[in-house]
């Protein structure tokens, strides 16, 4: 195996206690080796090792980072979205029917696949009629930016295979059925080739690991385009329940490699989806929404009952497997740290969006994981304060998060929000996407803490790291006048260089 020695680079301090006299940018430059994909050795000045073959790479000052991991991902969504007719603009219904129909009109013989509309701030229900009335015999099917439910017309619900009505696809129903769009488009957007163009992006923002939490077949189809050159960055696997069974049988173990694959393609965690979301108004909340009137189910409602989810918990726990538990509402949140207790199951609450202050303290004596998503803080502000109103206070409260010792990770939900860790640390550090200031300012983490949750668990940079490195122009905990400031430069930061495993996977400098 090939070495990579480092010269002049400057570590970034994840920790006060590591950082130099006179702040993080004082720091001398220092030479890193990295042998058999782990750090070996870090000094003022290195002689490459005797007998192997070593690359080296003059970092010229830049600072040095462990690598970046995005913690919750939907890979084949995020490979897709590029090819999809972007709804993200829409504002009303009427937008989005105008969109189809200008697509449909450029492309009659081709099905629509819409991606990041939110209704949840719209002032009435859609129909599956108006669709059809811009879309003919043309098959439509329009993801909301929440991937909680989807707006099919009439020819797209027969294709695949489900009741028709006049209404929205939403929760379960739709999550079963996503897996069967290939039958309307295909499958060369998810091919091998498309997951290594996405792979190529996300380590070009400095990105070495992520969680792939996408439907279908999960570790068994990971395999599959491994072997077949999607094989660039580290990834863990995620499975469904109706795919544990399969899980089980191949004795596969949360953190343990893939059959065949090495050591950077592993098994991760059974995902259950225990509750909706605050777009849909699905999430599973304490107290009824604020237009609750309007709703089947005032306060929401769970996917799963407490035994079921028990079930599953038990089940992964005993076959070695974590457990990742979507969970927006706070109802969701205290039903899903209960069956963690009850079960002993270890794992992750997934969003953790509104929870009592109580719970997030019982996250911590659980040891289980924040696995939340900053970027989702941006687009979700405005609909929060009107659904949820003086609730908001205990909405992505990172704050609370790490001052009561509950690990912390951070990821994006890709594509609900875009694969962007820089984007993901700026929000968690200024709360905020336009001229208004921080929303709940109190809940937010330093520039630090954010890099921290976003290294899956790595220190700064030293003598027993993961050989798992990014280079980056800028000191990214320079001192800023404002958190604005500070944001507006995390989301500008430029990636030279990212290493994985000693290997350099992206090169710009």
């Amino acid at each position: 195996m090939t070495s990579l020695l480092v010269r002049n680079a400057r570590p970034v301090p994840l920790r006060p206690v590591d950082a130099a006299p006179g702040g993080p940018s004082a720091s001398e430059p220092v030479d890193v080796l990295v042998e058999g994909g782990t750090v070996t050795a870090v000094a003022p000045r290195l002689d490459p090792p005797a007998g192997d073959a070593v690359e080296e790479v003059d970092a010229a000052g830049r600072w040095l980072l462990p690598g970046l991991w995005d913690q919750h991902v939907h890979m084949g969504q995020w490979t897709l979205a590029s090819q999809r007719l972007d709804l993200g603009a829409a504002r009303t219904p009427e937008d989005v029917t105008r969109a189809v129909a200008e697509r449909v009109a450029e492309h009659p013989d081709q099905p629509v696949i819409g991606w990041g509309h939110r209704s949840g701030g719209w002032d009435r229900e859609v129909t599956v009629s108006e669709l059809d009335a811009v879309s003919g015999q043309t098959p439509v099917v329009l993801i909301s930016g929440d991937g909680h439910h989807a707006w099919l017309n009439t020819t797209a619900l027969l294709h695949l295979a489900m009741p028709v009505r006049d209404s929205v696809v939403r929760e379960t129903e739709w999550f079963a059925a996503y897996p069967r769009l290939v039958s309307l488009v295909g499958n060369e957007g998810t091919s091998p080739e498309a997951y290594r163009r996405s792979l190529e992006t996300a380590a070009a923002l400095g990105v070495v690991g992520l969680v792939d939490f996408e439907f279908g077949r999960g570790p068994m189809d990971w395999v599959e385009r491994w072997h077949s050159g999607a094989d660039l960055l580290r990834v863990r696997a995620a499975t469904y329940a109706e795919h544990l069974d399969d899980v089980i049988a191949l004795g596969l173990r949360t953190g343990e490699a893939l059959p065949g694959c090495g050591p950077l393609l592993t098994m991760g965690s059974l995902k259950i989806i225990s509750d909706g979301s605050l777009n849909t108004r699905t999430a599973w909340c304490c107290e009824p929404y604020g237009d609750a009137h309007r709703l089947e189910y005032p306060a929401g409602q769970p996917n799963l009952s407490g035994d079921e989810l028990r079930e599953h918990l038990a089940r992964a726990h005993a076959a070695g497997l974590e457990v990742a538990t979507h969970a927006i509402g706070d109802a969701a949140v205290a039903e899903a740290l209960a069956s963690y207790a009850a079960t002993g199951a270890r794992g992750s609450v997934e969003h953790a969006q509104m929870v009592g202050r109580d719970d997030v303290r019982r996250m911590a004596e659980l040891g289980i994981r924040a696995s939340v998503q900053p970027a989702h803080l941006l687009d979700d502000r405005d609909l929060t304060e009107k659904i949820w109103g003086e609730r908001s206070a205990r909405c992505f409260a990172f704050r609370w998060m790490l001052d009561d010792g509950v690990e912390l990770v951070l990821g994006s939900d890709a594509p609900v929000s875009p694969l962007d860790p820089w984007l993901a640390v700026a929000a968690a550090v200024h709360r905020s996407a336009d001229e208004r200031g921080p929303w709940h300012g109190e809940q937010a983490l330093s520039v630090q803490e954010a890099l921290a949750a976003s290294v899956d668990g790595q220190p700064t940079v030293g003598v027993g790291s993961r050989g798992d490195l990014v280079l980056v122009d800028a000191d990214p905990l320079a001192a800023h006048a404002s958190t604005a400031d500070a944001g507006a430069a995390l989301r500008g930061t430029h990636v030279a260089l990212t290493v994985v495993a000693g290997a350099v996977v992206h090169r710009e400098m």
